[in-house]
């Protein structure tokens, strides 16, 4: 593979971020602190992190919504509604194996994922909005679990 050109770093940039990325790795490894560009390299390093809380909090929603149309609509239950959980705890779980310090967030963001996967969770089934709980009903024990799905509303009566 080449090596990264050296053009100012600021131009590179906006005109190649990839090969900026490149040019940023070079001069880190090699120790040459002149040449990285401070400024952008901390605005990426911070999205990155911010990247990590919008996955999180995106696949938090999916599988929210998957719980609810799985406890409200057991009628409709689907081997690709029960695969979608899977995956969406899979992957929450790599990221917080990843970057354990999300944790927090998590618990701190449950209720307002579980108050969008509500409205999600009502358009696509049809189902009245009223139909769901106005709290999250799943502890994160439930949420995470590769095992539990929740009962029907029936059912934990």
């Amino acid at each position: 593979m080449a090596s990264p050109q050296f053009q100012p770093v600021s131009n590179l940039y906006e005109t190649d971020f990839y090969d900026w990325t490149r040019a940023m790795a070079t001069a880190l490894r090699q120790g040459r602190w002149q040449d990285l560009d401070i400024d952008n390299l901390a605005e990426e390093i911070e999205s990155l992190g911010r990247s990590d809380k919008r996955a999180l909090k995106s696949r938090l929603e999916v599988l929210l919504m998957h719980l609810l149309k799985w406890k409200y609509q057991p009628e409709h239950r689907s081997n690709s509604w029960r695969s979608t959980i899977i995956e969406q705890r899979l992957r929450i779980q790599d990221l917080l194996e990843d970057s354990p310090s999300l944790q927090p967030y998590l618990e701190a963001e449950r209720e307002r994922c579980y108050a969008n996967a509500c409205k999600l969770a009502a358009a696509e089934t049809g189902l009245d909005l009223r139909t769901f709980p106005s709290t999250c009903p799943f502890t994160l024990k439930v949420i995470l679990s590769e095992m539990l799905l929740p009962e029907t509303e029936t059912q934990g009566h």
